[in-house]
């Protein structure tokens, strides 16, 4: 089934995503900057990598808008996510400590992520 398939592929593409995510937002945190810009640069980081591979990997079988089409619907999907993301990472920060984001980071993108699969393979790649 084509969807086990894109889900496996999705699933591979989204661990890289995560590690490079989380990375980046647990390293610039650590730095000293504080969680909201560590967290957009951490998703940008991710978001790039994953829209080019899912792209040229995942989604390559399907259908595809061109570029800017699909550009634009992963921007919005991305915007969606990354308030999402933010606001539950502020919400950590603030009630438990940056220590704990940095654990809560990746459960909270890999929860987000069958979200973004599932509207990434009906939508954001899709005519």
């Amino acid at each position: 089934m084509k969807i086990l398939r894109d889900g496996l592929h999705f699933l591979v593409i989204g661990a890289i995503q995560l590690a490079v995510d989380s990375a980046v937002y647990i390293a610039l945190t650590k730095a000293g900057i504080v969680p909201l810009p560590a967290n957009l640069c951490g998703r940008i980081a991710g978001a790039a990598l994953g829209f080019w591979l899912n792209g040229r990997i995942t989604f390559l079988h399907h259908t595809q808008p061109v570029l800017h089409v699909r550009a634009a619907r992963y921007v919005l999907l991305w915007v969606t996510l990354t308030a999402i993301s933010t606001l539950a990472l502020m919400l950590i920060v603030h009630y438990g400590g940056l220590a704990r984001s940095w654990w809560a980071k990746p459960l909270i993108e890999a929860v987000l992520g069958l979200t973004s699969f599932l509207v990434s393979r009906h939508w954001v790649y899709r005519r």
